[in-house]
């Protein structure tokens, strides 16, 4: 009898520590920010994205395979502390998450040690974080893993233009197309074909083609792009057939309406 008692408290002593260590483990594991930090003003990062920076042990610093440094990062440099840990990571810019999952498996895997290893970890990303982000993807990468995640949104590119020009982008019982210059000629056709008020992100790759698009659906005249919004070399065109022909930069978007 006692030695059935002593089994039994021994294995009820193991599964205690068992649990304590795996409750200890969880303690110490750090938490993963995902910071939108605006299109380009410092200004403009929200009280709690300042606040998870400040939480942050390391930061992710995205940029691609081309570019050195990450506009992100400077975005949120007057609010970084002395002794933050920097990471660059590159990530693939491809259209479709699964032609390349190297990078970004690899990318995971060196997140996920920096939590066990009970930092917190902040990722930088431009405007908002869960609008047209690099960030996305890796929510869905840390997503089914034990992790905590706290999601920080920022304003996105098109309201800070719509503030910067003194512009309405929707009023009334307006209804509001946005869209990616990168889909598909017919679905581009399609959707400008009925909208009213339109937002067109990504313009950098098929300005002229944009441009085209916009002046046969008669929403040239009303349209303006602005490029780097917030940073110091800001542009802003109001006569887009112009500068059909112009290379625009990555960081580029057009408001417009039908006319």
């Amino acid at each position: 009898m006692r030695e059935d008692f002593s089994f039994a408290l021994f294995f009820h002593l193991r599964e205690s520590m068992s649990i304590f260590l795996q409750r200890k483990e969880d303690h110490m594991r750090g938490t993963f920010y995902g910071i939108g930090v605006g299109p380009g003003d410092p200004e403009l990062l929200t009280v709690k994205a300042i606040k998870a920076i400040e939480a942050a042990d390391v930061l992710i610093a995205p940029k691609t395979e081309k570019k050195e440094g990450s506009v992100a990062l400077e975005i949120a440099r007057p609010y970084l502390k002395d002794d933050i840990e920097i990471v660059y990571q590159v990530f693939p810019m491809v259209k479709d998450f699964a032609e390349d999952t190297g990078a970004w498996e690899a990318n995971k895997a060196e997140i996920l040690a920096l939590l066990n290893a009970g930092k917190n970890v902040a990722f930088l990303t431009l405007g908002d974080p869960m609008f047209y982000s690099t960030y996305i993807y890796v929510f869905r990468l840390l997503e089914h893993e034990d992790v905590d995640i706290v999601t920080v949104p920022g304003v996105p590119a098109f309201a800070a233009i719509g503030s910067q020009i003194g512009r309405p982008i929707v009023e009334g019982n307006d209804v509001l197309a946005i869209i990616p210059a990168t889909a598909d000629k017919e679905r581009l056709e399609e959707i400008m074909a009925v909208a009213g008020s339109a937002v067109i992100m990504k313009v950098y790759h098929n300005s002229a083609e944009i441009i085209d698009l916009l002046r046969r659906n008669n929403m040239t005249k009303e349209a303006v792009l602005v490029s780097r919004v917030g940073l110091d070399d800001e542009r802003i065109i109001h006569d887009l057939e112009a500068h059909a022909d112009e290379k625009l930069n990555y960081l580029s978007t057009i408001l417009t309406r039908r006319s």
